[in-house]
């Protein structure tokens, strides 16, 4: 028993000496200015457009330093995290199977060649090609 009461006290110990090390460096960091925030290197401007917005908003893309949704960049290979399940499901070489009774299914998996071949003649009748 005394063994277990020595271990707690020693890793309370540790504990709080650790929580205010890392509690120190936190103000520290706080109270000093970000070098980052105030140096902001000047670029260049270019015109890439008569608009003046947009060639402000293309400027500021054009310099590149910005990051997106959650600090890191957005590439194809992260496209599954934006558009979720739909972009993997999307992906995948078998074909979903979709009700024959949903009148959509109807309309974009029907024949349409006899409608073409008419279009066809109706078109030779007119112009006589």
């Amino acid at each position: 028993m005394k063994k277990k009461t020595n271990t707690r006290k020693t890793i309370r110990q540790i504990v709080r000496e650790e929580v205010a090390m890392a509690i120190q460096e936190v103000i520290t960091e706080l109270k000093q200015p970000s070098l980052s925030s105030t140096e902001q290197p000047i670029q260049e401007k270019k015109n890439f457009s008569s608009n003046s917005v947009l060639n402000d908003v293309l400027n500021e893309t054009a310099n590149g330093d910005w990051k997106t949704l959650g600090g890191g960049e957005f590439t194809s290979d992260r496209m599954n995290e934006l558009v979720g399940k739909q972009y993997g499901d999307m992906m995948n070489t078998t074909p979903q199977q979709v009700p024959s009774n949903d009148p959509m299914s109807k309309f974009l998996n029907k024949d349409y060649s006899e409608v073409l071949k008419k279009t066809d003649e109706k078109q030779k009748q007119k112009y006589g090609k």
